[in-house]
């Protein structure tokens, strides 16, 4: 009972405050806001989501088989062009790519276009094989640019490029502008969304 009244107490005491407050006090009554209107992102902002299978449509690497990956990525870009989610492109088990066991490009995404057909991040890229067999090698905090093209398999569209680092090593569509850019990937499987 007494624990009651003094919650009571503290209760009554708050509310007094706020009653009392002028506009801009810490103490001030906040506007109500509805639950939709709290779980959405602003009106000007925009969600690009994606996830599946890609292919390369060539074999960039020589080994004959026609290269792709995994990909998935959420993100919230807002009228500003910053922007919060995460990007994973993964290159491994059936996904083999330029002789390496695994590539990996994972990171926060931190801006994006207003249209949501690009955004950026930066990213820790992990390879294995990449200097010699078994050798795995990590790059931390290696700026990364992602462009989309919306739909389904055989529409969608995904092309990345790892800025200021490998330049011209094989797979680079774009050899001497100091990035790696890896060619346009279609997707095989999944779906890339913009809202």
């Amino acid at each position: 009972m007494q624990r009651s009244l003094h919650y009571t107490a503290v209760v009554a005491a708050a509310l007094g405050l706020a009653a009392c407050a002028a506009p801009g006090d810490p103490f001030a009554p906040r506007a109500a806001i509805s639950s939709d209107r709290a779980a959405a992102p602003p009106a000007q902002a925009v969600r690009v989501t994606g996830g599946g299978t890609t292919t390369f449509g060539a074999d960039l690497d020589g080994d004959g088989d026609v290269d792709g990956s995994h990909f998935g990525f959420a993100a919230v870009i807002a009228g500003d062009g910053s922007a919060h989610g995460d990007f994973t492109c993964l290159m491994a088990g059936n996904a083999n790519f330029l002789g390496l066991r695994l590539m990996a490009v994972q990171g926060p995404v931190t801006s994006g276009a207003l249209d949501g057909r690009s955004f950026r991040g930066t990213a820790t890229v992990k390879v294995l094989n990449a200097f010699g067999p078994g050798v795995e090698s990590i790059f931390r905090n290696i700026p990364f640019l992602v462009t989309v093209t919306p739909g389904g398999p055989g529409v969608a569209t995904l092309q990345l490029t790892v800025l200021g680092v490998f330049d011209g090593v094989a797979g680079d569509v774009a050899p001497g502008n100091h990035n790696y850019d890896l060619a346009k990937e279609t997707l095989t499987t999944g779906q890339i969304t913009i809202q």
